[in-house]
């Protein structure tokens, strides 16, 4: 199958994009990006909206060698299809002859993807500051508890479920979506103590190369002063 020309519509903050890049390192797949600048609200201008109802990202656009143009708007449906249409790479899903190991997976993808992140996402966390009256330390409390309480959760399946990473010994696409949650809860003040086994499963992902690649820290669009923390953080072994 020919390899189309894969465009991600991505911002370096959003921990939806991250999971996207992260398994296109993991899996040898090269992208291409157009960075939307969040903050700025470039996602809320007509021409993204027409590519994205939703006024979100991630967003995959490409064109099959059939000439078809295909988009996908959303995280998760992505990572499925890297699955499926390049099914000779690194799996992020177990092979279908092991239903119980994929719907593990799923799950705790599931807590990240639907519990977690939409009720800490950037136009939640404005709403909630809106609601607060405008008080500046409404959005952070209320991403701090809201991220502590999903990684509760996967913590506690995962205990079930874990070896080296989420599930068994092998990456998995629930790793590709714990990370860049885990590291949005540092970013919060979120302690890791409480979760354990979230907290080792991180520690043996953070220094895979794909997920190196794949963080808000190393992408084009990253602000200069984060990159110069990153380098410091490295040298230091601190998180």
């Amino acid at each position: 199958m020919e390899q189309p020309k894969l465009l991600l519509h991505t911002y370096f903050r959003s921990s939806c994009s991250a999971r996207v890049r992260t398994a296109a390192h993991y899996k040898g797949i090269p992208l291409e990006y157009s960075y939307i600048h969040l903050l700025s609200s470039q996602q809320l201008s007509e021409e993204y909206k027409l590519r994205n109802p939703s006024a979100s990202v991630p967003t995959l656009s490409f064109t099959t060698s059939s000439g078809q143009s295909v988009t996908i708007r959303q995280s998760i449906p992505i990572l499925e299809f890297f699955e499926e249409y390049f099914p000779n790479t690194p799996r992020l899903l177990p092979p279908p002859s092991q239903p119980t190991e994929r719907v593990k997976v799923r799950e705790l993808v599931n807590i990240i993807a639907s519990d977690l992140q939409p009720v800490t996402n950037l136009r939640v966390l404005r709403g909630v500051k809106k609601l607060s009256g405008g008080r500046e330390e409404a959005p952070g409390e209320w991403a701090k508890e809201w991220m502590t309480r999903g990684l509760e959760a996967y913590d506690k399946v995962a205990e079930g479920y874990a070896g080296k990473y989420s599930v068994g010994d092998e990456v998995s696409m629930a790793d590709v979506v714990l990370a860049p949650a885990v590291e949005g809860a540092l970013r919060y003040g979120v302690d890791l103590e409480g979760v354990k086994t979230v907290k080792r499963v991180y520690e043996n992902v953070r220094g895979l190369e794909a997920f190196r690649k794949g963080d808000w820290r190393h992408q084009g669009d990253t602000p200069v002063e984060f990159r110069v923390q990153d380098e410091q953080e490295c040298s230091t072994g601190g998180l």
